[in-house]
């Protein structure tokens, strides 16, 4: 396997300086723009498009900016069919605007090109601490450093980027792009405490010591929800962020090839419909997998996935076998097969089961049915309210503060798992509450 390979038959490709600007040039410019409308952080599409048409790059990036923090990831990752694009009112021809691509396009340009330098900000605002550096903490990290916070990001891996580093794949969004963005915001003066984890290492207590006026949690959701069946403890039985974390280590040269669980031969099950399960899906069949079949318990129209991931893994040969519902892991020391029982669609969408079972022959089975946050934030030192499943309780005023004072939460760990610019236009609320929460703190003098 090769870093190569792990990136190859990328579907989606970069516009070209001409085909951006024909592209842009296909924009009505509408008086009431729906793609605003359909964009969750309100992006000014419109207006950073018509800058695109006219060739004017620098001001296309300084129209994204006054909305988002990480132009290049979304341009890439967002889920634009439904968003964006899916309200485009050419989308009715069937012929929406690509805004995705031209997003990217613009801040690719403006990074490989040079055209804006970071403005010297005054940090005498107060100072922000933040847990964790995925779409939601360096949302808040870019926002309240520009408007003169001191910002510092705790994050336990080794380099910060959290699920845009270490959960979505180099073929859909690649590490230097990342790392690119994160250099902006450290151009800004944002400073990351790697190798840190807040619980262990550090509590909330000891950084309210430390001299922070608040604390945002943005840990995401790390758990891997579980599927107890019989036979799940034997080895090749692995969850998909497991294979995705070790995937991109050994790109990081962290660890070496043995450590990522699916081999070049392997006959490969996963279980589940989402955009993780699609994933994990085509990761394997770029580790070499001979065999790679998604396996869900409801039909395609019942997926959470998007169409284009679901259509592009398709393309990649990953076979479907819908109305299948895991029953057992087969095998005797190790995994040989996944049993499943057929299932019955019904009207309202449920589904029934049959009693018919069927075997998919398999090496390696993995479980891609979502997340849920991890606990040790409601620890001693720490304190933090979360509901029965675990996601951490907030408050409207001011928004997003959690049952502790000065502690404010958003993204994932507060909602189930979305998209990245939904975690985004979460955290952009939480902005405004910890500047109306620091200003009053201010003005009492506290």
């Amino acid at each position: 396997m090769t870093d190569e390979l792990l990136k190859q038959m990328e579907i989606d490709k970069d516009y070209t300086l001409e085909e951006a600007l024909a592209e842009a040039k296909r924009c009505l410019n509408c008086a009431k723009p729906l793609c605003r409308t359909g964009c969750p952080i309100e992006n000014e599409i419109p207006r950073f498009i018509h800058a695109i048409a006219r060739g004017n790059f620098g001001e296309a990036n300084d129209i994204i900016a006054e909305r988002s923090n990480l132009p290049a990831v979304c341009g890439r990752v967002c889920p634009r069919e439904k968003q964006c694009e899916g309200h485009c009112i050419l989308n009715r021809a069937n012929k929406p605007i690509n805004i995705g691509k031209l997003e990217r396009f613009a801040a690719d340009f403006e990074s490989e090109h040079g055209l804006r330098k970071q403005k010297m900000i005054i940090k005498d605002q107060g100072k922000i601490g933040i847990i964790g550096s995925g779409p939601a903490g360096l949302t808040v990290a870019g926002d309240m450093a520009r408007l003169g916070y001191e910002v510092t990001i705790f994050e336990r891996q080794e380099e910060p980027g959290g699920i845009l580093l270490y959960g979505i794949p180099e073929f859909r969004l690649s590490k230097e792009v990342v790392r690119r963005e994160i250099n902006r915001l450290k151009g800004l003066g944002v400073v990351f405490e790697c190798n840190t984890v807040i619980g262990p290492d550090k509590t909330i207590d000891s950084l309210f010591e430390e001299g922070y006026d608040a604390i945002f949690i943005a840990t995401g959701t790390h758990v891997p929800m579980e599927l107890p069946m019989p036979g799940d403890d034997k080895p090749g039985v692995l969850q998909a962020m497991a294979l995705l974390t070790a995937v991109q280590l050994h790109q990081n040269g962290r660890v070496g090839e043995d450590a990522i669980p699916v081999s070049a031969g392997d006959r490969v099950v996963v279980i589940g419909a989402g955009n993780v399960a699609m994933d994990a899906a085509r990761t394997c069949v770029r580790l070499g997998a001979s065999k790679v079949t998604v396996a869900y318990r409801r039909g395609e129209e019942n997926m959470s996935a998007l169409k284009s991931e679901y259509e592009e893994a398709k393309a990649e040969d990953v076979e479907f076998k819908f109305y299948a519902s895991p029953k057992e892991v087969v095998g005797d020391k190790v995994v040989e097969g996944l049993r499943y029982e057929v299932q019955a669609p019904n009207e309202d969408g449920s589904v029934t089961p049959t009693g018919e079972y069927g075997v998919i022959p398999a090496d390696k089975i993995i479980i891609a049915i979502g997340h849920k946050p991890n606990s040790r934030l409601v620890g001693p030192g720490n304190g933090i309210e979360v509901n029965k499943d675990g996601y951490v309780v907030t408050r409207e005023m001011p928004y997003g503060m959690t049952s502790r004072k000065g502690v404010f939460a958003g993204g994932d760990v507060v909602h189930k798992p979305a998209t990245v610019v939904l975690a985004m236009r979460a955290a952009k609320k939480v902005v405004e509450g910890m500047v109306n929460y620091c200003e009053a703190k201010r003005f009492l003098g506290e």
